[in-house]
């Protein structure tokens, strides 16, 4: 149920309704309660376990926490990391731009089954897409023969990690850039082309500028979980310290070892990338409502 009521527009002397919805017309208590429901939730599930991971990366001091970063199974595990998102994210970004824009700019067969195969990645266990690389390129695999006579080697090895993630992180920039790239249309692309701009050129002065803050919130959230990915990496890894073992297995083994201090510090790092993409996420949607709303104002 609604409250209405009726206002005069100007001298036109029409009279239209004005609709309350009844969700603002609530009595105080509920709304109070409401709120402390949802304060209460959010620092069980979220402020309490992050303050619990600084908490406990330093609570044997500073020395002891730069002492588990610098480590060098630790050190050499964050260096893996940062190697992996700094290849599937580039390549992901690629992937994304490309499809984005065919999906959204163009019509053709096959469109449907696209977005499908685009989505894969979602409606999958990561553990399941890291031993679909298994049964591809391990020992008893499809291809495990043939890699071992050329000596090369994806599984249990750099290559399989960056695979592994690439797979789990390539819908994030296309699935942001469809429906931004849908909803501003074809007519600015097409005036270009009238006007004797080239496809490339269309591209990227015209599309790519249009699209520059969306593609950016993207690649952040590919980032983010090329960074935090743990189960397809846990698969085609090896777990082998020093050598294959990305920041998020790092924390597992640590803990298992119960070198719990040192698996906070290094959780940690995860933790600060979490509050820097949620920064980051919260400045770009900001600017996306920004720039949505110019047009509307300019009118």
């Amino acid at each position: 149920m609604s409250a209405t009521a009726t206002l005069p527009l100007g001298n036109q002397g029409r009279i239209e309704p004005a609709y309350v919805p009844a969700a603002t017309q609530e009595p105080l208590w509920v709304r109070i309660t409401l709120i402390v429901v949802a304060l209460a939730f959010l620092s069980l599930f979220l402020f309490i376990p992050l303050i619990a991971v600084f908490a406990e990366a330093f609570k044997k001091g500073w020395d002891a926490y730069v002492a588990a970063i610098i480590e060098p199974d630790a050190w050499a595990a964050i260096k893996l990391t940062l190697l992996t998102a700094a290849i599937a994210v580039p390549l992901n970004l690629v992937f994304g731009v490309a499809a984005a824009w065919t999906i959204a700019k163009f019509e053709f067969r096959g469109k449907n089954v696209l977005l499908t195969l685009i989505d894969l990645p979602f409606s999958v266990s990561p553990v399941i897409s890291g031993l679909i690389y298994v049964l591809l390129f391990g020992a008893q695999g499809w291809l495990g023969p043939w890699l071992q006579e050329h000596d090369i080697k994806i599984i249990f090895a750099v290559p399989g990690i960056i695979l592994a993630t690439i797979f789990v992180t390539f819908p994030f920039v296309a699935r942001e850039l469809i429906p931004l790239m849908q909803a501003q249309g074809t007519e600015e692309e097409e005036a270009a082309l009238v006007l004797g701009a080239s496809g490339w050129k269309t591209f990227w002065h015209v599309t790519l500028p249009n699209i520059k803050w969306g593609l950016l919130y993207g690649v952040i959230l590919c980032n983010a979980r090329a960074m935090g990915e743990f189960g397809a990496v846990s698969v085609v890894s090896g777990h082998i310290r020093g050598e294959t073992n990305t920041i998020p297995l790092q924390v597992e083994i640590l803990y298992n070892e119960y070198a719990f201090s040192a698996a906070f510090a290094v959780a940690s790092l995860l933790a600060f990338l979490a509050l820097v993409t949620l920064a980051l996420k919260s400045f770009i949607e900001w600017r996306l409502r920004d720039e949505t709303n110019r047009p509307e104002l300019e009118q």
